[in-house]
């Protein structure tokens, strides 16, 4: 019997893949746990629509990603801190902070896709370099310069 799978299935298949398996399987385990659907011809040219408007806006999504990594790569953050006459950061500099600096800056990123490199929290003042996340695997880099507060 032919399927189409609606998640992931172990020794299987992925997500919308097609698949032949054993009559029992699919109409016992697969379809009543809703992991899998009949592959009536009806379900198959359903599936191909789904699929190609899911691959029209995915590559949207990608093109938007990489303008946004694009951008991130020519930005230099400052953050303020209170620093010590040594130059020690009373507290840290986190991605929270990076976060705000960058929507002040008119880029709304979410604080969990940003990530420090070589760091969690910035405890020093100086330049460094965060990585933040676009889309599932673009990412963009800007630097973050830690002064102190005037």
């Amino acid at each position: 019997m032919e399927i189409i799978l609606k998640q992931d299935v172990k020794n299987l298949g992925l997500k919308d893949d097609i698949v032949t398996v054993k009559n029992g399987y699919a109409a016992n385990y697969l379809i009543p746990q809703g992991m899998a659907i009949m592959a009536t011809p009806t379900a198959k040219k359903i599936h191909a629509e789904n699929l190609r408007q899911r691959a029209h806006k995915e590559a949207k999504l990608r093109e938007e990603a990489q303008a946004l990594a694009a951008k991130l790569g020519t930005l230099e953050v400052k953050v303020a801190a209170k620093v010590s006459e040594t130059g020690k950061v009373f507290g840290s500099v986190n991605n929270i902070q990076i976060a705000e600096a960058l929507v002040a800056m008119g880029i709304n990123v979410d604080r969990k896709d940003i990530t420090i490199v070589d760091a969690d929290v910035i405890k020093e003042v100086g330049t460094y370099e965060a990585v933040v996340k676009c889309y599932r695997d673009i990412k963009g880099t800007v630097k973050v310069t830690v002064v102190g507060e005037e």
